[in-house]
């Protein structure tokens, strides 16, 4: 990644993130499946702008809100330990998901905060269902506060204002491709996407979130050889 210029690494950094956690199958990725076998394109792919909203305000909250605590250098060292065990943790989830559906959800907590803000919100659009759907979801914050703390750690988003707005610029383009590739496709196939299509996108994600998590092991290691730890 050094081989680019700051905001090149920075915008390749948000695009690849974006990209990954739009994939494994979650709540808005079976939404816009169903909806668009059900309603068509546009309908698909309104929620899929909603949920790439929701997703660019998360992964700003993440940077504008947490990046100056890593200035720190425990809080920086326990962060990159923690972003490694979580990534570790997303990676075994999506590659050993026996159904789809999986997503970034963190187990039954997370399913009923989500029920209980789609039940107090009860959106009526395609586009605020999108919106809706991935502000419940805590699990998406979450990983943006890990993902920054890495990105930060390792310079591959310098922690100022054009490095961030880049890095969430990148984000940006990549979860709205991803919404609307699945939005034709699920429109244009009308619900043809089988269990293990679905299934196989989890496990690929798994697959990137592995070998993310292994290199970031990697990189520690090598830090305390360095440091003599």
């Amino acid at each position: 990644m050094d081989l680019f210029p700051p905001l090149t690494r920075a915008a390749l950094t948000g695009f690849i993130s974006g990209l990954l956690l739009a994939i494994p199958v979650g709540p808005v990725n079976l939404t816009i499946i169903n909806e668009g076998a059900r309603r068509g394109f546009l309908w698909a792919l309104l929620i899929g702008m909603g949920a790439t909203l929701m997703e660019v305000i998360y992964c700003s909250i993440a940077f504008t809100g947490f990046a100056s605590m890593f200035d720190n250098h425990v809080v920086k060292a326990s962060m990159e330990l923690f972003s490694f065990g979580f990534m570790l943790f997303l990676g075994i989830k999506f590659l050993t998901a026996k159904t789809a559906g999986v997503g970034t959800n963190l187990g039954h907590r997370a399913a009923f905060i989500q029920q209980r803000i789609d039940a107090r919100l009860h959106p009526h659009s395609a586009f605020m269902t999108g919106f809706v759907r991935v502000m419940g979801n805590p699990g998406v914050l979450l990983g943006w506060i890990v993902l920054s703390a890495v990105f930060v750690s390792h310079d591959w988003v310098h922690p100022d204002v054009p490095g961030k707005l880049t890095c969430v610029s990148g984000v940006a383009v990549a979860t709205g491709l991803w919404f609307l590739f699945l939005s034709y496709g699920a429109s244009r196939g009308r619900g043809r996407f089988s269990e293990h299509a679905l299934l196989r996108m989890e496990h690929i994600s798994g697959v990137l979130l592995l070998a993310l998590a292994f290199g970031h092991g990697g990189y520690l290691v090598w830090q305390m050889a360095k440091h003599k730890f």
